[in-house]
C-alpha cells in the first residue's frame, strides 16, 4: 500500500487529547492541517491494559506529576468505544486516514469493526504474542512499531504474524527508541538498516525526539513512513506532550520530508535533466593557448584547458599531445583533430 516516493506520515495524537473526546476531533483537523496521512489514536480499557499496583514510568512521572498510579492515570486519559467511531467518521470527512493502535485483545476486536488501513502495533506489544495473533486473524498490512526491542524480539514477532497468515510484504517496521523524549545519541537511525534485512514491506521512524530533524533525517536514510507524536500545546500537562510537535513543527516537517523524498532519488549516479544544460558551460575543451599554425605539433606549450566543454575533452589530453595541426588555430580557439 505504499506508494512511491511518497513517505507515510502518521500523526500520533495518541492519548494527547487528555480524555477528551472533543478536544480529540480537533486535533484531527490540526493534523490533516500540518499535512499529516494518518490520524493516530490509542485504544485500551486500562483495567485490561495495567494492573493495578503497576507503576507509572519515569518520563511519566517527570510529565505528569502527583502520585496517582498508571491505572489512574490511563483512566483518565481513556475514550470510550464509542468516541472511536465518532473519531473514525471524522477522519474521513476531514479526508485524512484513521488510525489506531489497539492496547489488549478487547480493543483489537473492536478496532477491527473500523476498516482501519493497517494494524498499528505499540512497541509495548512486541512480545505479546497472544495479541499479535489475534492481530494476524484479521490480516494486515501491520505496521510494527519496534522500541525496546532487539531484532531477534522483532524477528520473532514477525515470525508470528506471518505464521498466522500475514503476508511478510504486508509488514513495516518502524525503529523507534521508547524514550520521551529520546536523546539524539540514543536514536540509531542506522538500525533501520537491519529491519530491512528482515525481508518485510519496508521500514519507517518512530520519533520520540524533541524537533524534527531526526525524523526528515530517516526519511533521507530510508525511512518509508514517519510517526510523529502530535499535541495542540508542548506546554500541556500530560505523559507524552513534551516529545510531540505542536501544529506549526508538524507542518514544518511534513513539508520537509516532502522535499527530501524528492530529493533521495535512486541508487544510480547519472546526470539529471535539470544539470545537462551546464555541462558545456562549465566542463573545459583542448583550446590552442597561442597562435598554432598548420603542422605545428601539439604540446603542452601551445595548448590548454578551457571552458566551454563544447570542443574535445581533457580526458583526451594524450591522444592530442604529439599529433600535428591540420590548419591553423587562433589563441583560445578549439582544438580539432
Amino acid at each position: 500500500m505504499l506508494k512511491p516516493n511518497h513517505t507515510i506520515i502518521i500523526a500520533e495524537i495518541g492519548v494527547n487529547h487528555g480524555g477528551d473526546l472533543q478536544r480529540a476531533v480537533s486535533m484531527v483537523h490540526l493534523a490533516k492541517e500540518a499535512g499529516a496521512d494518518y490520524a493516530k489514536f490509542q485504544t485500551f480499557k486500562a483495567e485490561n491494559l495495567v494492573c493495578a499496583d503497576a507503576s507509572r514510568a519515569e518520563y511519566q512521572e517527570r510529565n505528569c506529576g502527583g502520585d496517582e498510579s498508571q491505572l489512574q492515570m490511563l483512566r483518565r486519559l481513556e475514550l470510550k468505544p464509542e468516541d472511536f467511531k465518532v473519531l473514525a467518521r471524522e477522519c474521513r470527512n476531514a479526508g485524512i486516514g484513521f488510525l489506531s493502535s489497539p492496547f489488549d485483545i478487547e480493543s483489537v476486536d473492536f478496532l477491527a469493526g473500523l476498516d482501519m488501513d493497517y494494524w498499528k502495533i505499540p512497541s509495548g506489544e512486541v512480545t505479546n504474542l497472544p495479541m499479535l495473533e489475534r492481530i494476524a486473524l484479521y490480516g494486515g498490512p501491520v505496521i510494527m512499531s519496534t522500541g525496546m526491542c532487539d531484532i531477534d524480539e522483532v524477528r520473532q514477532a514477525v515470525k508470528v504474524l506471518t505464521d498466522n497468515g500475514v503476508e511478510r510484504e504486508s509488514i513495516y517496521l518502524l525503529h523507534c527508541n521508547t524514550q520521551y523524549p529520546t536523546p539524539a545519541e540514543d536514536v540509531n537511525l542506522c538500525a533501520m538498516e537491519q529491519l530491512a534485512t528482515l525481508g518485510c514491506g519496508g521500514v519507517g521512524f518512530s520519533d520520540h525526539t524533541e524537533g524534527i530533524a531526526v525524523p526528515i533525517s530517516a526519511v533521507a536514510r530510508g525511512a518509508k513512513i514517519i510517526e510523529k507524536h502530535f499535541t495542540y500545546d508542548k506546554t500541556a500537562s500530560g505523559p507524552d506532550h513534551r516529545a510531540s510537535a505542536d501544529p506549526e513543527e508538524f507542518k514544518a516537517m511534513t513539508e520537509a520530508i516532502r522535499i527530501v523524498e524528492k530529493a533521495v532519488g535512486s541508487a544510480e549516479k547519472h546526470v539529471t535533466p535539470s544539470e545537462s544544460s551546464n555541462l558545456k558551460v562549465a566542463r573545459k575543451s583542448i583550446v590552442a593557448r597561442k597562435p598554432i599554425r598548420a603542422g605545428e605539433t601539439f604540446t603542452i606549450r601551445n595548448v590548454t584547458v578551457k571552458r566551454p566543454g563544447t570542443g574535445i575533452s581533457p580526458m583526451r589530453w594524450y591522444q592530442v599531445i604529439g599529433q600535428k595541426a591540420s590548419r591553423d588555430f587562433n589563441t583560445d580557439e578549439l582544438i580539432t583533430l
